[in-house]
């Protein structure tokens, strides 16, 4: 089928169109107040992305943090608990997603952890959850989604 007659089908029947790399275009959209944005994307992972920190991040994504259970093991943002189609409102986040992924700053993902997400399920994790250190373990795994290892690691140390 044309792209094109994709795009205005899935418009017609009230589905989000998407991008010609995947990503809708509400998850383009930052989700930090306007008033905030600029300062929230100055903050800097203050941790290096090593093999260390990395691996961390991945357990505490699988375990304490739970993010697993929505998101995936996978990052693709759906949990194996997750039927698709049973929820509403907006998927869980795919973290394989590479243009979400450039489109956000490590800042905004730490204020959505400490804030939540409005309109979707994501609650607030620092600090009922996880500490902040903690968080920025979680977010230099979450960044090595669809990434080789080496490069992972090479592209997030200061």
């Amino acid at each position: 089928m044309n792209a094109y007659l994709l795009l205005a089908l899935l418009s017609v029947l009230g589905l989000p169109a998407m991008s010609a790399f995947g990503a809708d275009e509400a998850i383009l959209k930052p989700r930090v107040p306007v008033d905030q944005l600029q300062q929230v994307r100055t903050w800097k992972n203050p941790l290096p992305a090593t093999e260390e920190t990395i691996d961390k991040g991945k357990r505490l994504f699988e375990g304490k943090a739970f993010c697993a259970t929505c998101h995936g093991r996978d990052g693709k943002g759906l949990g194996a608990d997750i039927e698709p189609g049973t929820l509403k409102g907006p998927l869980p986040r795919n973290f394989t997603d590479k243009e979400w992924q450039t489109a956000r700053t490590d800042g905004e993902l730490l204020w959505i952890l400490k804030n939540g997400s409005k309109g979707t399920a994501m609650a607030p994790f620092i600090p009922l959850i996880l500490t902040e250190e903690e968080a920025w373990q979680v977010l230099l795994y979450v960044r090595s989604f669809g990434q080789h290892k080496a490069t992972a690691v090479s592209e997030h140390q200061p």
